[in-house]
């Protein structure tokens, strides 16, 4: 009983939309009626720079940290990977706006920082790289998320496993990007401190 209470916790604290809150508290307006329409941090760095971007960036690395961390105390090191999947899940469909979140790639991030900080190291180099070099965040989050499963299958069976399954969500979420990618039509992200 305890281990799906950890689990519903976990997608309470996923489900905090901090990309929503930070937009209306610096007087951005409502993040889903802009770019995307997306309660991300990549969305929020349309509207407010790179500045707003990265506080929202951090705080849902956090959320899915506490998340992986309560699940880690309570059941170990494979509750902690399904207590972080929670989190994402919840980032990605928030009961408080109608399920429509983001595209948990930071989370994701924040996973992978409580699980390994090794593997954010290594994730996180390879999004910058590809982002920075592209221009394209979606085209470095599309492949951390093939990244991801290998290196949890490299530290054992069962957190790769909970790694696949994060990876599928991320991907479903992606769809539309990795279609526009193909095609073309894929928008670039500009990279501005402040709006």
């Amino acid at each position: 009983m305890i281990y799906i209470i950890s689990l519903i916790i976990s997608y309470f604290l996923g489900s905090i939309p901090f990309g929503l809150i930070i937009a209306k508290l610096f007087n951005k307006g409502d993040i889903r009626k802009v770019g995307s329409g997306n309660i991300g941090a990549t969305n929020v760095m349309r509207v407010g720079g790179l500045r707003l971007a990265g506080l929202v960036w951090v705080l849902d690395m956090l959320k899915a940290v506490v998340a992986v961390l309560i699940g880690r105390y309570i059941g170990g090191e494979i509750l902690a990977v399904w207590c972080g999947f929670m989190a994402i899940v919840g980032h990605c469909f928030p009961v408080w706006l109608k399920w429509h979140g983001g595209k948990g790639v930071s989370c994701l991030f924040g996973v992978l920082l409580a699980i390994n900080p090794l593997l954010f190291i290594i994730c996180g180099i390879e999004w910058l790289i590809v982002a920075l070099g592209t221009g394209y965040s979606s085209a470095g989050a599309l492949i951390a998320f093939i990244v991801m499963p290998i290196l949890g299958f490299a530290m054992n069976t069962e957190i790769g496993i909970g790694f696949f399954v994060i990876t599928l969500l991320c991907l479903w979420r992606h769809r539309e990007n990795l279609k526009r990618l193909i095609s073309g039509n894929e928008s670039k992200v500009e990279w501005k401190w402040k709006k």
